[in-house]
């Protein structure tokens, strides 16, 4: 069974478009969270303590959730593809229907 559905092709322009513009979002996040973070980083050791580390990873854990949404769980994914596929073939079970 193909987890990928058919589109046509203006279709999978604008899927592609809305995956690129995703992924370029979480490039400029993670770049943002870099510098931001070795600006603190910097800040925490000049002033003798550690507190950076705290920002650093509640906002770490922000681009990895943010990741997965751009990478793991995005339209036209292979994962979320298989998971449609999946969720579609327990429903025609159950009402019976192929």
């Amino acid at each position: 069974m193909n987890a990928t559905p058919a589109f046509d092709t203006r279709q999978l322009d604008q899927l592609a478009h809305r995956r690129a513009r995703a992924k370029l979002g979480w490039y400029l996040h993670a770049a943002v969270y870099a510098v931001v973070n070795a600006g603190l980083i910097a800040l925490s050791l000049a002033s003798g303590r550690h507190w950076a580390m705290f920002p650093l990873l509640g906002w770490g854990l922000g681009l990895f959730f943010h990741g997965l949404a751009v990478w793991a769980f995005a339209p036209g994914s292979p994962l979320m593809g298989r998971m449609v596929e999946r969720e579609r073939e327990r429903l025609q079970d159950r009402t019976g229907r192929r």
